[in-house]
């Protein structure tokens, strides 16, 4: 069995990421923020580590995207 902890954002986000996610293969916004992670991990472990360059691009791409401030 798997554990989880919960992670918080504001209601305004959540709102708007459950509409972005409307006729997604995305079923809830938690399925959305696993897949963003896991991204985030696996481009990190296939190169070792992120630079602080590409950390910044992935957030400029999520905030473009919304699910960023």
């Amino acid at each position: 069995m798997t554990d989880y902890t919960t992670v918080s954002i504001p209601k305004d986000l959540a709102v708007r990421v459950e509409e972005t996610i409307e006729g997604t293969s995305f079923s809830s916004t938690s399925d959305l923020v696993r897949f963003l992670l896991r991204s985030i991990v696996i481009q990190h472990e296939k190169q070792g580590r992120l630079t602080e360059a590409e950390f910044e691009e992935i957030a400029e791409q999520l905030v473009d995207l919304g699910y960023l401030e």
